[in-house]
């Protein structure tokens, strides 16, 4: 889901840069009012990080990342995942990939609107006294709808660019994202379940939000 450097011009990096932060700056007062929302945000950032380094393949116009969306998602909630993610992705840049923080506003949408969409439509569902129980379905249905803004956001942006989109790649991009959507969902409900078997953990009552899911 990386851009790479010199696919866009400066104008339109700068775009995405003001973007960016425009999206942070919106959910900053709900995510800055609880410290226990601080902590879980570097917690995915953390694990967000840790995910795209142990699985990244260039493929197409872009790369496939394992990116845990879901999992991260569903078991730190909708705020630290979307600031994880745009933190993730400046700790990748900082650490690993230097010549990846010139599109640093740029992924970060590429990632945080598809969560923000995936999240309205369905996730928020699954949040709260009366959600709705959490399936490998509903966790399939997220996941789909998350990945499938992933793919058009990197076919929006390189539409943009300096060169003509090869749409040929960009189909071979999408489909490879197809394996992530079938497997993440299992692992995501294995994980949530999981954690789920230490209800009256303090720990993970103030660092995780599973407390909140209800499992089929």
């Amino acid at each position: 889901m990386h851009i790479e450097p010199g696919a866009l011009n400066a104008a339109k990096v700068l775009y995405g840069h003001a973007a960016a932060a425009a999206t942070l700056l919106i959910y900053a007062p709900r995510l800055l009012k609880r410290v226990d929302q601080v902590a879980k945000t570097l917690l995915a950032a953390l694990f967000f990080s840790l995910f795209m380094e142990v699985y990244h393949l260039p493929v197409g116009v872009s790369e496939l990342h394992f990116v845990g969306a879901s999992a991260i998602y569903f078991i730190f909630g909708f705020l630290p995942t979307l600031f994880g993610f745009a933190i993730g992705l400046l700790l990748q840049g900082l650490l690993f990939e230097p010549q990846d923080l010139v599109h640093l506003g740029v992924n970060s949408l590429s990632l945080m609107l598809p969560l923000i969409a995936a999240h309205g439509l369905f996730g928020r569902r699954l949040f709260g006294r009366d959600a709705r129980s959490l399936s490998w379905q509903e966790v399939l249905r997220f996941d789909a709808v998350y990945y499938s803004g992933v793919v058009a956001m990197v076919g929006f942006w390189l539409s943009i660019g300096e060169e003509p989109l090869p749409l040929n790649n960009w189909l071979l991009f999408a489909a490879s994202y197809a394996p992530l959507v079938l497997c993440e969902p299992l692992l995501t409900c294995l994980a949530v379940r999981l954690l789920k078997r230490w209800p009256q953990s303090a720990l993970l009552q103030r660092l995780t939000g599973v407390g909140k899911l209800r499992l089929a």
